[in-house]
């Protein structure tokens, strides 16, 4: 299933029901503290950085198993994450989304989030959205958050930063 966009503007309950669907076939970017926080926790960047090139860029990309292009921290017994208390901020964003440009859904209007202008949506086809016995409410503002930090973080992750990190985690 692809992101099914539907505008973000009232807090909604949440419960992942484990449907697989997030941890799977998606490209999953990362920023050198997720990278950080992940090897913190006992695993090796080579385990789980991969790399895209896009234009001049190097973006750094969680890595997935090749049968069947799922994460590799998703476990396919249970479909829980192995590093869910440290996943990347994208995963903990999933499955609401944050833009800078309405996308043209109806019923969207611009949130107003610490003098910035954001587009909330979440993924309709996610069944965890609404689901009974939420385990949570997710706010309009924890989602805009979440990703003006991705935002920062991503723009500030670059091959340097990643090489000083590596240097870093040896010691």
């Amino acid at each position: 299933m692809r992101f099914k966009p539907r505008p973000f503007t009232e807090p909604v309950g949440f419960r992942c029901l484990y449907c697989l669907d997030c941890c799977r076939g998606r490209h999953v970017y990362l920023t050198l503290k997720d990278v950080e926080r992940i090897a913190k926790a006992g695993h090796d960047p080579q385990d789980f950085v991969t790399f895209s090139v896009e234009g001049d860029k190097i973006r750094f990309v969680l890595a997935v198993r090749e049968w069947d292009l799922g994460c590799v921290f998703h476990d396919p017994e249970t479909g829980k994450c192995r590093i869910h208390e440290v996943r990347p901020v994208i995963c903990r964003i999933y499955p609401f989304m944050v833009s800078r440009k309405p996308l043209g859904i109806e019923g969207e209007k611009p949130f107003n989030y610490k003098g910035e202008t954001l587009w909330l949506y979440y993924d309709e086809s996610c069944p965890g959205i609404n689901a009974e016995n939420p385990e949570t409410t997710i706010t309009p503002e924890e989602i805009a958050e979440l990703g003006l930090e991705f935002e920062r973080e991503f723009e500030k992750t670059d091959m340097d930063g990643f090489a000083r990190l590596l240097d870093e985690l040896e010691k």
